[in-house]
C-alpha cells in the first residue's frame, strides 16, 4: 500500500468521538471509513452541551459549525448564585470571548452537535455505518493485522479485518478492558459519588413566570451552588429551552450498584434534594412532569497506562471520562478524533510503501499529544466540583472571598469554568496544528520496541 488514504479505517461506536473520528478521517481524504454501532439507529438525545472557542475551531474546519451556532447560545456572562438565597457570589463578563479566541462561547442540544456531526459523515461516501451491530471480540491488535469479530442483531457472527482501530465505545469500553488484558494492566471504572438530573423546561412552560422567562431570554449561564451539590442551567435551541444539568450525591445508584447508568427519578425525592435551594430554582425543578425525572450516575476510571496497542487506539470517555463541570467532556473526544486523523494522516510512505509499525507510532504519537492534556482537564474538573460543593467552614468561606475579589477585578475565580485565566488555556488550544507541528518530531523520537511481533 502506498497511499495512505487507501487504509482502511474501523471505528467502534457512533457517539460523539465516533462519529468525530468517521468526519475526520473523511475530510483527510480516506476512502474506507467503516463505524460499528450497536444501537439500531443515532436516535439524538440528551440536554444542553457546552460548545467552546476550541471545539468551534475544529467544527469549522469540517464545515460542521455554521449550523450549530444558527441555533446556540452565546454565553456573554456567567452567573454564580448562592443556591440557597440566590445571591450572586461573582459574574464573569465573557463577551469579549469572540475577540480573544476567534470563536464564541455556546451553549446548544448535544442532538445539534450530534446531528451536524452526523449529516457530515452522510455527505462522505467514504463513510459506512453498520447500525444494530456489536463488537464481540478483539481477535488481534496488530500492527500487522487488526481483527474484530462483530455481531449484527439478529445474525451471524463475522470476522472484520482492519488497518486501524479507533474505539470510540464510551466509558463501558470492551476495547480498553481488552487492551489493558493484553499489557496486563486495568483501570476499573469507579463511582465519582455523584449523579445529575437534566432538565429541558420549553418556553410554553416557562411561559407564566416573568423570574423565568428574564433567564430564557438571557445570555447568561448560570450556576446555583451548595453543599455536595449544584445546577448549572441556560438557554438552547433559539431560546425555546431552558436546560438545567444538576450535580448531587449519588443516593439512588450507590444502594445498588450495577453497570447501569441512568434511573427513572423521583420527583419528590428531587425536589428534596435541593429542597433549601431558593424558590426560583424549586418553581423550575416543580414543573418537571411526574415520571419524567431521569438521573444519569457520574462515573470515571483512574489514568490509563496506555491507550495504545499496535494498530488499535482509545477515543474520548473510553480513554478519559469526565465530571461535567468544566463542560469539556464532547470537545475531548472530537478533539481526539482531530488529532487522531492528523497523526495518521502524516504517516511517511517509505520506498513506495507504509511500515506496519509506523501506524502504531502514528496512533502514540497521538496519545502523547492528547494524554497530559485531558487527564489534566479531567482533574481540574473534579477540582472545580469539590470546590463548588464546600460546605461551611473556613474553606467556603475563602472560597466566597475569592469569588468577591474576582466580582471586584476581574481575576481568576474558584469555578474553574468560569475562570478567565482556565478559559485562555483550554479556549486558545488548537490541537490540529499542535499535531501537525510536532507529529515529525515525536514520531522520529519514538523508538518502536516490538514483542512477540507487536508493537509496544
Amino acid at each position: 500500500m502506498s497511499d495512505v488514504t487507501d487504509l482502511r479505517i474501523s471505528v467502534i461506536g457512533a457517539g460523539m468521538g465516533g462519529l468525530a473520528c468517521a468526519l475526520a478521517f473523511a475530510k483527510k481524504g480516506f476512502k474506507k471509513i467503516d463505524v460499528y454501532e450497536t444501537a439500531s439507529n443515532l436516535g439524538f438525545v440528551g440536554a444542553g452541551i457546552q460548545l467552546a472557542p476550541n471545539l468551534a475551531r475544529v467544527l469549522d474546519r469540517w464545515g460542521c459549525w455554521a449550523k450549530i451556532q444558527a441555533e446556540a447560545t452565546t454565553v456573554t456572562s456567567s452567573s454564580i448564585r448562592e443556591g440557597s438565597t440566590n445571591k450572586e457570589l461573582a459574574l464573569v463578563q465573557m463577551g469579549d470571548v469572540s475577540e480573544l479566541y476567534g470563536y464564541p462561547h455556546c451553549v446548544g442540544h448535544r442532538a445539534s452537535l450530534a446531528g451536524s456531526l452526523f449529516e457530515g459523515c452522510q455527505n462522505e461516501p467514504a463513510i459506512t455505518f453498520h447500525f444494530s451491530t456489536a463488537l464481540e471480540s478483539l481477535n488481534a491488535f496488530g500492527p500487522d493485522k487488526v481483527s474484530f469479530t462483530v455481531r449484527p442483531r439478529g445474525g451471524e457472527t463475522y470476522e472484520v479485518e482492519t488497518d486501524i482501530l479507533l474505539a470510540a465505545d464510551g466509558i463501558k469500553s470492551s476495547v480498553r478492558t481488552a487492551l489493558l488484558r493484553s499489557i496486563n494492566s486495568s483501570a476499573e471504572v469507579e463511582d465519582t459519588g455523584q449523579a445529575a438530573y437534566r432538565i429541558m423546561l420549553s418556553r410554553s412552560q416557562m411561559a407564566h413566570d416573568p423570574e423565568m422567562l428574564e433567564l430564557l431570554d438571557s445570555d447568561c449561564a448560570l450556576r446555583w451552588i451548595g453543599e455536595k451539590r449544584h445546577i448549572v442551567a441556560y438557554p438552547i435551541s433559539n431560546k425555546s429551552i431552558y436546560n438545567l444539568s444538576t450535580c448531587q450525591p449519588d443516593t439512588n445508584f450507590a444502594a445498588a450498584p450495577s453497570v447501569t447508568y441512568t434511573t427513572r427519578g423521583d420527583k419528590s425525592a428531587m425536589l428534596k434534594v435541593y429542597g433549601d435551594f431558593c424558590p426560583l430554582v424549586l418553581r423550575m425543578l416543580d414543573l418537571v412532569p411526574e415520571g419524567e425525572v431521569c438521573e444519569w450516575r457520574l462515573r470515571s476510571h483512574k489514568p490509563l497506562e496506555r491507550w495504545t496497542l499496535g494498530a488499535v487506539t482509545l477515543i474520548g470517555d473510553a480513554c478519559h471520562p469526565t465530571l461535567p463541570h468544566l463542560g469539556q467532556g464532547a470537545t475531548m473526544a472530537i478533539e481526539d478524533a482531530a488529532v487522531v486523523a492528523e497523526c495518521v494522516s502524516a504517516v511517511p510512505v517509505v520506498d513506495g510503501k507504509i511500515e506496519r509499525d509506523a501506524l502504531s507510532r502514528a496512533l502514540q504519537v497521538y496519545e502523547l499529544l492528547r494524554k497530559d492534556r485531558t487527564y489534566s482537564l479531567v482533574e481540574m474538573a473534579a477540582f472545580s466540583g469539590r470546590t463548588l460543593h464546600l460546605g461551611e467552614g473556613q474553606a467556603k468561606e475563602e472560597r466566597d472571598r475569592q469569588f468577591a475579589e474576582a466580582r471586584k477585578k476581574g481575576n481568576a475565580v474558584p469555578d474553574k469554568w468560569a475562570s478567565p485565566d482556565v478559559q485562555k488555556m483550554i479556549y486558545s488550544h488548537d490541537c490540529v496544528t499542535e499535531a501537525q507541528e510536532k507529529f515529525a518530531e515525536l514520531f522520529s523520537g519514538l523508538a518502536t520496541e516490538r514483542t512477540n511481533g507487536v508493537a509496544k
